[in-house]
């Protein structure tokens, strides 16, 4: 690769993921990343690291109207996802954990860890990930490359594959998320977790590394769409950044 392709392939890397999520390419992938996934020898070929700290929306709160109007995403992320970020800071200090390492370690060995850890490491990693998962409606919205090809390949076609994902975020009972993420066997699946887990946790029914997940949670989408969740959700495709989540499944 020349060095003029270098310099372009990290500027997009780090415009994509300016929400939070740093990212080395490479074989050599950091240990701690590894042990996270015990489960899954062999599968990561990229580090994501998510801090402890809360990133800068990447866009303005107003800026997914009308599928998301601004209160909701103002009082989202100002007061639920900053809150998750303050506790999990508090459970971190008191539970000795080093917090210049990735939060993804803490998530692997979650069941080591305190309630109020858990409910709020997995709060603050999903909803690092969710802002970055959504970006203002565009044209022709819709996967490509090779994650459109594996998506066909696990789901037969992209209709399936959103009704599959849909239906875990409808049927979800109470709350929760719905995710997409590929597993140990580099296999893209769907399932969903309740309240703030997910698939990186070592408690979690599902595991793997996700790619795109919606929060199923009254609070973001309430306000808007009152008791229809199935409307919010069936809305939510238009916004999804389908870059954003062709980054992660390529990186892996």
């Amino acid at each position: 690769m020349s060095t003029t392709g270098k310099t372009n392939r990290r500027t997009f890397i780090s415009k994509t993921f300016k929400g939070g999520l740093a990212i080395g390419v490479g074989l050599s992938v950091a240990a701690p990343l590894l042990q996270s996934f015990s489960t899954v020898p062999g599968l990561i070929t990229a580090d994501f690291k998510t801090g402890f700290d809360q990133q800068p929306l990447p866009y303005k709160y107003d800026a997914l109207e009308n599928i998301i109007d601004a209160m909701t995403m103002e009082i989202h992320y100002s007061k639920h996802a900053a809150g998750y970020s303050k506790n999990v800071k508090e459970a971190a200090a008191a539970e000795n954990v080093d917090m210049s390492k990735p939060l993804e370690d803490v998530l692997a060995k979650i069941s080591t860890y305190s309630t109020k850890m858990r409910n709020n490491a997995g709060g603050h990693y999903n909803h690092e990930m969710f802002w970055q998962c959504m970006q203002p409606i565009k044209e022709n919205n819709a996967p490509s490359g090779k994650l459109l090809e594996a998506i066909i390949k696990d789901f037969n076609s992209i209709e399936y594959f959103k009704k599959q994902f849909g239906d875990a975020a409808k049927t979800r009972f109470g709350s929760g998320w719905a995710w997409l993420y590929v597993n140990k066997n580099k296999k893209l699946m769907i399932g969903s977790t309740p309240n703030q887990d997910n698939p990186l946790m070592d408690i979690s029914e599902i595991k793997g590394i996700p790619l795109l997940g919606i929060d199923v949670w009254e609070h973001a989408y309430y306000l808007k769409y009152q008791n229809k969740r199935a409307e919010y959700v069936d809305n939510w495709w238009s916004l999804v950044n389908w870059d954003y989540v062709s980054t992660r499944f390529n990186l892996i």
